[in-house]
């Protein structure tokens, strides 16, 4: 298992129960792939460093999980196409020894 953060920016036009119920897609699909959440961290509501699909400001949310190596190709592979995701980032977040 290693450990990896996803980073999702979402459209900042979302109510806030069409956000809970995307964030929830994301956890499940997590979930789904054999990861195991360890932390969400919610940002709120941020200025994007340019404009992306005619927005400036966008949702941030920063969630850590562990996983097998295989997964984020497969979370990743699905966030893609979810709507109302406009950014996304998976990195791996083991420490070096």
């Amino acid at each position: 298992m290693h450990k990896y953060e996803v980073a999702v920016v979402l459209n900042a036009k979302l109510e806030d129960d069409a956000r809970t119920e995307v964030l929830d897609k994301v956890k499940a699909l997590i979930e789904r792939f054999g990861g195991q959440i360890t932390n969400v961290d919610d940002w709120g509501r941020k200025k994007l460093a340019y404009e992306i699909q005619k927005m400036s400001e966008g949702f941030y949310y920063f969630i850590q999980f562990d996983a097998e190596s295989s997964a984020p190709a497969e979370i990743e592979s699905r966030i893609r196409i979810m709507d109302n995701v406009i950014r996304y980032l998976i990195v791996r977040a083991d420490e070096e020894e």
